[in-house]
């Protein structure tokens, strides 16, 4: 007989593994209904039940998984990520997965902190508030003063989490499935799940993340415009990370106060640290996420560093990775379609017996890197939407090379965080000359902009401070 915690989690899985299951089986119903009602109806009759049948399954999948945390909850979020080709009423709805999760009561993180670092929250901090902060799929964050009066963020892990993961993933397996079947056919949806899993397994673990962290902050020490909170390693387990408190205001409410120039100044800023973490450090983190920075807006409506947050899913190159994608990006750029397959067969992109049109490969592969052929450059809100629209249209002019195009391992959490930094762009709108800056970092072109003058005179300056 199950023990009474083995039996709650056996039971508490098997719930979510219903859930799932139910939420599948209604939109491959919906799904058929939608498509008999439609096989006698008007092209345009056609496309309507077609984006009413998405909005109804965006809905469903933001209900059924909203309160669920864990890899299920992540899996709705990547899923939310991916959906920016969707209609707009669907992507609000699938915006939620990306909310606060329901915080765990305070008596569990209590005792999380107990087991964890020997004593109840009372007795480690000064001041810990019960309530957190914010709280995610597999952890949630307290504000709290250490007793010597520094103020600080306490993330502490769902306590149980990791026993869901196995079956949680089998879950997100079906799920993805289903909606590739439904939704998004040229979703590759083994190598999607393989990522969830190896993000689960570093996010699960505090220890690794505090060391990526650590790493960061030591790397941008005192850089003009990238800020990263220090972590508290006496206060920091497997299971809680305690990182200095920084003041800040959220994405939303950044976005509803920003001028345009603020606007730009910002997405040029997570544009470099992205750039210069791939390219100059050799570790970026993969996970460019809306919820994942502060900003600091001054009293004189200038801006201070931009602060970011979680290091859970961090992309270290490993010898040669780095040096396989590079020769991609001058025939991509150059406008050079035989060039680029050539490579990209090198590369493990494409079979040496792929039998497609060089020029429709580009055309298909530009697609998110549009923003680098014309200076300068806007990225509009539905930029994802149109891009993402065009690569996973199975029935366009370029349905071949998507069918023939492979993804190695390498380039997954790189392309996510290609995705993600458009993403980000385009919400923001943002204007600049994208390609100049990129050469900044890729061919170590000179400074083109005040925050490139910026960093550079912050290099130096620690060049000069070395022994």
């Amino acid at each position: 007989m199950l023990a009474k915690p083995e039996h709650a989690a056996r039971k508490e899985q098997l719930a979510r593994s219903a859930r799932v299951a139910r939420l599948s089986t209604r939109r491959a119903g919906h799904y058929g209904a939608v498509k008999i009602r439609g096989a006698a109806s008007s092209e345009e009759r056609r496309r309507e039940l077609d984006e009413q049948f998405l909005i109804r399954s965006a809905e469903d999948v933001a209900r059924e998984l909203g309160n669920m945390k864990g890899a299920m909850m992540k899996a709705g979020q990547m899923l939310s990520f991916l959906f920016e080709g969707l209609p707009e009423e669907a992507q609000r709805s699938l915006a939620t997965l990306r909310a606060d999760a329901p915080p765990m009561a305070p008596s569990l993180a209590a005792q999380v902190l107990a087991d964890e670092l020997g004593a109840p929250p009372e007795k480690l901090f000064l001041d810990w508030t019960d309530l957190p902060v914010a709280a995610a799929s597999i952890g949630q964050v307290h504000r709290a003063t250490l007793k010597d009066g520094r103020v600080v963020a306490v993330k502490v892990q769902y306590p149980g989490i990791a026993n869901a993961l196995e079956s949680d993933l089998v879950n997100a397996r079906v799920m993805f499935k289903a909606f590739s079947n439904i939704a998004l056919k040229g979703m590759d949806v083994d190598t999607l799940t393989s990522e969830l899993y190896a993000r689960m397994l570093d996010e699960l673990d505090y220890v690794h993340e505090a060391a990526c962290q650590t790493e960061f902050a030591e790397r941008y020490e005192g850089h003009p415009f990238v800020r990263i909170p220090a972590v508290i390693p006496e206060f920091s387990t497997a299971k809680v990370l305690t990182s200095e408190w920084i003041d800040g205001i959220g994405w939303d409410e950044f976005l509803a106060s920003a001028t345009t120039t603020q606007r730009d100044h910002v997405a040029e800023v997570l544009f470099r640290f992205i750039q210069g973490s791939i390219y100059r450090a050799g570790v970026f983190n993969g996970d460019p996420h809306p919820g994942n920075y502060l900003f600091d807006l001054t009293a004189d409506g200038g801006l201070g560093p931009v602060t970011f947050l979680d290091f859970g899913l961090v992309k270290r190159w490993s010898d040669g990775e780095l040096e396989s994608l590079l020769p991609l990006t001058d025939p991509l750029l150059g406008r050079e379609p035989n060039q680029l397959v050539a490579n990209m067969v090198d590369a493990g992109f494409l079979p040496a017996d792929h039998g497609l049109d060089p020029d429709q490969v580009w055309e298909y592969v530009i697609k998110p890197y549009t923003p680098f052929l014309v200076e300068p450059y806007t990225y509009a809100a539905d930029f994802v939407q149109t891009a993402l629209g065009g690569l996973l249209d199975v029935d366009g002019p370029l349905a071949d090379v998507m069918n023939r195009l492979d993804m190695p391992s390498s380039f997954v959490i790189l392309d996510r965080v290609v995705w993600g930094m458009s993403a980000m762009l385009g919400h923001l709108g943002a204007t600049n000359n994208w390609r100049t800056i990129l050469d900044e970092y890729r061919i170590d072109g000179g400074a083109s902009t005040e925050l490139g003058r910026r960093e550079v005179a912050w290099q130096d300056d620690r060049s000069d401070s070395r022994p």
